[in-house]
Order: structure tokens, then sequence, then C-alpha cells
């Protein structure tokens, strides 16, 4: 069996947010270049996949037909903004769109079929905070939300995890999962109160939902240590006592220290930390099966060897990164700590958890 598939078209460069616009094509083509001229590039343990445009009815797995429609009304009329703050369209970004959707599916397939051990999906426009019937946060579609949709659904799976890694709260991926135990969905992110104003410790879920979500928000400029202890402590255990039959990973690549959109102050170096450990846990519960795909990183210096840093941890590919964050200030690794001992007192409630 190939080891990964990396699931990527030139299509993802035509969706245009506008000059100086931090969700730009330069950041997948960043990617792109970093993939092509590093060492990973000779090694066959991973290979460019080509993605299919998603029908209708897969966008329709979590959105609206009423919001798909605006969409593509938008974007026939010349472009503009989807939101009122700065989720922004060109006249090609609804069917890019549809593409990214596609993209992911792909992926899903293919390790779902045992042609690829894993699979990361270097698509755009990214997708977490898209909700059913709006745009959200430079996302359009929720590309994740509906990948595991289609995991329920096609695939007939009861449990599915999300793992979000992105700076922000995924609050469209946690809303369309609130109330249903087929999906765990836990979220490491930055403070949300300035956006996007959820995501904070007691959004545990309703109903059926009760406890499958799971919340860790850290203050802005915390820093790799911190990270690491919140993914040991409270991510792992939980994760391993749900036993997923498939890993989503929200990739967002935006926490590092250089990151002009997002405040933590992570080092290219806790990614790589960061995909050991879900790669790992990927194997000893669902047998290795992994999807990651691209949300934010908006970092042209570094957002090209974090990703590539991931891709290289999912094909078992050595990729050396040398790189390391400021130090944090005390305070901030008090609040962390306290907030991690804040989540875990919550979390108890449902999870053993030390």
């Amino acid at each position: 069996m190939n080891k990964t598939a990396v699931v990527f078209s030139s299509v993802y460069y035509r969706h245009n947010a506008g000059k100086g616009h931090p969700e730009s094509a330069k950041r997948l083509r960043a990617i792109v270049n970093e993939l092509e001229k590093s060492k990973l590039r000779g090694v066959e343990n991973w290979r460019f996949i080509e993605p299919e445009k998603a029908s209708l009815e897969d966008v329709e797995l979590v959105h609206g037909t009423e919001y798909i429609q605006l969409v593509e009304a938008v974007c026939k009329s010349g472009g503009g903004l989807l939101d009122l703050g700065d989720t922004v369209v060109s006249p090609e970004s609804f069917e890019v769109a549809r593409y990214a959707v596609g993209g992911i599916l792909k992926a899903v397939n293919i390790v779902m079929e045992g042609k690829f051990r894993n699979a990361f999906a270097l698509i755009r426009p990214p997708g977490h905070h898209a909700g059913k019937y709006r745009a959200c946060g430079f996302c359009i579609f929720n590309n994740i939300a509906i990948a595991a949709e289609y995991l329920l659904k096609e695939f007939r799976l009861k449990r599915v995890l999300i793992l979000d890694i992105d700076a922000h709260h995924g609050n469209g991926t946690q809303e369309t999962f609130y109330e249903t135990s087929k999906v765990l969905y836990v979220s490491l992110h930055q403070d949300p109160r300035d956006f996007p104003g959820t995501g904070f410790i007691d959004e545990i879920g309703e109903g059926e939902g009760l406890g499958y979500n799971v919340n860790i928000p850290l203050p802005f400029r915390t820093g790799d240590q911190i990270y690491l202890k919140a993914i040991n402590d409270i991510a792992k255990p939980i994760i391993r006592q749900y036993k997923p039959q498939f890993t989503l990973v929200s990739a967002g690549l935006d926490g590092h220290y250089t990151d002009p959109v997002a405040s933590l102050s992570l080092s290219a170096s806790c990614y790589q930390e960061v995909y050991e450990t879900i790669v790992n846990l990927a194997s000893e519960t669902c047998g290795g099966k992994l999807v990651s795909v691209l949300e934010g990183g908006y970092s042209l210096n570094f957002v090209g060897k974090i990703a590539t840093a991931a891709i290289a941890k999912m094909s078992e590919t050595f990729y050396r990164i040398d790189d390391k964050a400021p130090a944090i200030r005390e305070r901030t690794r008090k609040q962390s700590e306290k907030v991690i001992e804040e989540v875990k007192k919550v979390q108890k409630a449902f999870w053993n958890i030390d």
C-alpha cells in the first residue's frame, strides 16, 4: 500500500479573495514549492493525487440549498463579500470551493478503499468556520464537516474523530456535530473571545452529543510545551477512549509564532511532534485511517515547511526542520496550565482523565 496521498490541483489557485487578503494562493504555492524542492520530492512514500469536483448533493450533506445558491449567485455576479467581515469570493470561487470539497472526499475515499494509508488534502478555500447557512472567517463550505457526514452516510461509520488544531475555533464544525455522539470534536485554539466567539470550555455538546465536544481555549502566546501538554493530557486519553474508526484533522497551521493572523506562539518543530502524535494515535485507534485537510496558516516563510513536516510524518519520511519559538512569559504559562486543569475538571464528567 502507498503511504500518503497529497490531494492537490492548480485549480485551487483560482479562488481570489482580493489583493492583500491573507487567504491567498501564495500560501498554497509556498507549500507546493517546499514539497517540490525538498528531499521529500525524491521519495516514493507519497505522491500527488488530483481531486474531483464535488456534486451539489455532497455539499448539501452540511449546507442548505439556499446558501449554496447564494454563493453561486454572488460568484456569477462577479464576486464580493459573503459575510459582514472578510470572506470574499471571486467569479471562480464557487467552482473552486466545490473542488475543495471534492478534494477532501477524494482523500477519504482512497484511504477507506485502502489505496493509501493516509492523505493530506492541500485545498483552499478553508472550511471549518462555515456553518450550514453562512460563510465565515475565509471559509465558504465546511470541507471537513462534509467529509465526516460522508463517512457516516456512505461508509456507515459510527465514530469519527475531528481533531482541530487551527489557531481559531472551528465554530462551523462544532455547530454541525454539537448534538451527536457519532463525531467527537476536539479543538485546541487560542482565546476565542475576539473571534469567533465560540470554543469555550463549557461548550460540551447537547443531547446525544453531550460530552463529545471538547474545547481547549489557550491564552494568547501559548508556546510548544503547554500546547503539547494539552494534547497529551486531554486530547490523547479522550481519543483513545472514544476509539474512532476514522481520524480527520483540521490542519490549521496558523499557530506559528510568525503567523500574521493568529496569536499563538508555536514553533514549526512543535507541529512535527503534534503530527507524530496524530499518526501514532490513528495507527493505534483506527488502523491508521487519517485524512488531514488544510485550514489556516498564513506565514509565507513557514507554512510550506510546516505542511511538509506534517506530510513527512504521515508518510514516514525524514524531513529536517530547525525552529525555536520565543520563550513564553511566566504569566502566560500559569494561565495556560489553569486552562488545562479547568478543561480536565469539566471533561472528567465524561472521560477518564488523570
